[in-house]
């Protein structure tokens, strides 16, 4: 590492959609290797113990670029939709905006997800009209992707405000690769493109900034559309992972990450890029790669995507800056993907406003090789089940896994199979030391009723503590 340090490094933060904690090889995947994300780890430190704030994808986004936690806002279970309105007010303090104010060029590339001002005066949606509300009005100097996940409705690209082209023909049913949602795509749209689309504009942003930019730092959110819905691989990716098309989606989100690490190195800026790889929840994976294949997407974790079990929230996160972060290393700390802001106040060095991001801390330390300064964090479900982890205890103020289903008495789910079952008992919450029992097979809510009054407690008070809509 070197003794000179940048506080002003260029930050690349990827955020993948629906990656479990056990779906790459440098966490334990052992059906198909991802060497560009092992070698990312191999080059900077992996994280054993970091969370979303959710367990599903519009809630994290938010908190990523905002550092407050999403049930703070209207949006208290469940996610937004293709054509939401938007969930983060134009005067709420951004990641990217805060960076441009310490210079940063800033851009958004991929899945928004956030709400869009779509305009709908005359009660249908005009695509010609511009949009208000995007990433565009939030701090990005550049936006380009699409407006929600892959499988919802409008099918197009959109570039900063406008739509790039115009959503004209319905999505037939034959056009899905698993569950897909009928609505208007532009002509000739190709799920199976996107990927390497988006991966594309990345790199002409990267490429395109330092060849006019020079030395001013640049801040890429590039929240990518995989292994979500519609597992539609593009073709060199197709039938070679081996567990089916999510697990081609996997490797081709592996090369993604070689692309992007490659364009840095050959551009000589890779020593001074913080590059964050991680997800907004956890996996969800199809019936043949658990049944079938013995993948395991969410590793020895129980619970997926919408859980408030581990396996719902606890995600792989990996990050490397070579003048910082010493290579090869591996963390126990707790983070959380709120902590993205508080990070950049500590390495800009000029504090938040009062009364924003409340709840962010710095990761700088972990970074760095210190002790975590998190010592608390929240976890949500997809149906508003709270839960709070403090050192290495973790309660759960209900019964059930608070998914998909709530109670979720056994192992299918839709026709999925799920990491973990839930057998009611005569507890109404549920108590877990997540150190000693990774697995959450064994529920000491009875047991240890002063460690859930404490826990309870400490809840109630970071609920209480900040600005939380009706």
């Amino acid at each position: 590492m070197s003794e000179r340090v940048s506080h002003r490094p260029n930050i690349v933060y990827v955020l993948a959609d629906d990656l479990g904690f056990g779906d790459l090889s440098c966490y334990g995947a052992d059906k198909f290797e991802t060497p560009n994300t092992d070698q990312l780890a191999r080059e900077g430190i992996r994280f054993e113990d970091a969370h979303a704030p959710s367990a599903v994808c519009t809630p994290t986004r938010y908190s990523v670029l905002t550092g407050r936690y999403s049930w703070r806002t209207r949006l208290k279970e469940g996610v937004l939709w293709g054509y939401s309105e938007p969930l983060i007010e134009e005067d709420r303090l951004t990641v990217p905006a805060y960076l441009k104010q310490h210079g940063y060029a800033t851009a958004c590339i991929g899945k928004w997800h956030l709400g869009l001002g779509w305009d709908k005066s005359d009660g249908t949606v005009n695509y010609a009209s511009p949009i208000k509300g995007g990433p565009d009005k939030l701090g990005f100097d550049y936006y380009y992707g699409i407006s929600a996940s892959l499988d919802m409705p409008p099918y197009c690209f959109i570039e900063n405000d406008r739509t790039v082209g115009i959503p004209s023909v319905e999505k037939a049913p034959k056009d899905f690769s698993q569950r897909g949602r009928s609505g208007l795509m532009v002509p000739g749209w190709k799920d199976e493109v996107v990927n390497q689309t988006l991966t594309e504009k990345a790199i002409h942003f990267i490429e395109s900034h330092v060849e006019n930019k020079k030395d001013d730092p640049f801040f890429l959110y590039f929240p990518v559309t995989g292994p979500h819905t519609p597992w539609a691989p593009a073709a060199p990716f197709k039938d070679k992972s081996g567990i089916g098309p999510r697990g081609d989606l996997i490797l081709e989100l592996d090369w993604t990450i070689g692309q992007l690490t490659e364009t840095l190195k050959r551009l000589g800026i890779w020593e001074n890029t913080l590059f964050i790889f991680t997800s907004d929840n956890g996996p969800h994976p199809s019936p043949d790669e658990i049944t079938i294949h013995g993948h395991q997407p969410a590793g020895d974790l129980r619970g997926q995507k919408a859980d408030i079990w581990e396996g719902g929230h606890r995600v792989p996160f990996i990050a490397a800056w070579p003048e910082v972060i010493k290579a090869g290393t591996v963390t126990t700390e707790l983070i959380c993907l709120t902590d993205l802001l508080g990070t950049c106040e500590e390495m800009m060095g000029d504090p938040l406003p009062e009364h924003t991001a409340e709840d962010t801390i710095s990761m700088l330390p972990v970074l760095k090789g210190d002790a975590s300064n998190r010592k608390l964090a929240v976890h949500h479900s997809i149906t508003g089940m709270f839960s709070v982890r403090s050192g290495d205890w973790k309660l759960i103020l209900g019964r059930g896994s608070g998914g998909f289903q709530k109670h979720q008495l056994d192992t299918t789910l839709i026709g999925i199979p799920t990491q973990g079952e839930y057998i009611p008992d005569h507890s109404p919450g549920q108590l877990y030391n997540v150190r000693n029992d990774i697995e959450e097979k064994h529920n000491l809510y009875i047991q240890h009723p002063d460690i859930v009054q404490s826990l309870t407690r400490e809840l109630i008070d970071i609920i209480n503590s900040g600005d939380n809509a009706e």
